[in-house]
């Protein structure tokens, strides 16, 4: 085994994936809410410290570089599908951010078959994903009927809204840019 992988970034790049089962098995069979945040929580948090840990104590790795952002991508379609099946957000957000990511694999695919490398992730991009991550567990606290859901509920949707946001102009710009390495590998190919 590539003794680069067994690092604390990638180890809590794994623990982040561990989180995606066992939130939805908190979330949908337990309806253990309290324990299903702390998890959301902690995958946020992972999804901060593992990059910031990664280039601080000189650990990148290319399993990071692809398991990170693949890894959050999971995290976010488990999270919005769960979150459809108990009514916390409404369909039209999880068709646009799951729409979204979906338009950007099939240019990853292009990109790979035109002999280019994926697009690397921009600050706009990781601030999309953090604050989607972000807002994650307050969306699921906001479902408490009291003050603290109240409360929850203000920040998960200014979380939520900036990230969408985020989410939907990184997107474009991402599309633009694999479109453009797409039609100039065919210019040169040709």
């Amino acid at each position: 085994m590539d003794r680069s992988l067994l690092t604390i970034p990638n180890a809590l790049t794994f623990l982040r994936f561990l989180g995606i089962p066992l939130f939805i098995y908190l979330t949908l069979k337990l309806h253990a809410d309290g324990w299903a945040i702390a998890v959301l929580a902690i995958g946020g948090a992972t999804d901060y410290f593992d990059g910031k840990l990664a280039r601080l104590w000189n650990q990148t790795s290319r399993f990071g570089e692809l398991a990170d952002p693949a890894i959050d991508r999971l995290y976010i379609t488990a999270t919005l599908i769960v979150f459809l099946i108990r009514d916390i957000v409404p369909i039209w957000i999880i068709f646009i951010l799951l729409g979204r990511d979906f338009i950007l694999g099939f240019l990853t695919v292009g990109l790979k078959r035109a002999g280019r490398a994926p697009l690397q992730v921009n600050f706009l991009g990781k601030a999309a994903t953090f604050n989607l991550l972000y807002a994650f567990p307050f969306l699921l606290l906001a479902k408490s009927e009291n003050f603290l859901g109240t409360c929850a509920f203000v920040v998960g949707w200014g979380f939520a809204i900036w990230g969408i946001a985020l989410y939907i102009s990184t997107g474009i710009g991402y599309a633009r840019e694999a479109t453009s390495q797409i039609r100039g590998a065919r210019v040169i190919n040709s």
